[in-house]
């Protein structure tokens, strides 16, 4: 018997189009995910898809270079026929055709809350919270009140001349 294809993500940039063949699909570098993408900007686990109530709905999976949809950067979201997917750099369009009416109540309700995210992160120029922040810039070491804060003219020159300056 043969698998149920779901869609189909076609590569914009030419190339075989990807068949989406079980409803949970994780997307990323590492061999063991059911749709490999050998690229070194994306991450081992980059994202997945998810077929539920009859629409596709795509969830970045805490990945170094992102997930948008139609050019939007997301950390979730609801996918329409037609739609592009941008898994890193690299574009796909959504094909398939839903199994039901309309899109899920939850999809709904997220596109009713203009407040759900802020304008930075909408505008893809901030990360949401949930994710991990990069590490701060470290602080530079206090001086130590025990040492001089200036030195001889002679001890400066020595200095400049270690510096190369």
């Amino acid at each position: 018997m043969a698998e149920q294809v779901l869609g189909e993500l076609v590569p914009m940039g030419g190339g075989d189009p990807i068949p989406l063949f079980k409803p949970r699909l994780a997307i990323g570098r590492r061999s063991n995910c059911d749709i490999v993408l050998e690229f070194p900007n994306v991450s081992s686990q980059h994202c997945e898809l998810q077929f539920e109530h009859g629409y596709w709905i795509v969830r970045d999976l805490g990945s170094r270079n992102g997930v948008k949809v139609n050019g939007e950067r997301v950390d979730s979201k609801w996918l329409q026929p037609g739609d592009e997917l941008t898994i890193a750099k690299h574009r796909y369009e959504v094909c398939y055709t839903p199994s039901a009416d309309g899109p899920p109540p939850e999809a709904l309700e997220e596109s009713q809350n203009p407040f759900g995210r802020s304008l930075l992160e909408k505008a893809g120029l901030a990360r949401p919270e949930r994710r991990p922040e990069r590490r701060p810039t470290p602080t530079p070491p206090r001086p130590n009140p025990n040492l001089p804060t200036s030195f001889d003219p002679d001890e400066e020159d020595a200095a400049r001349f270690l510096l190369d300056e």
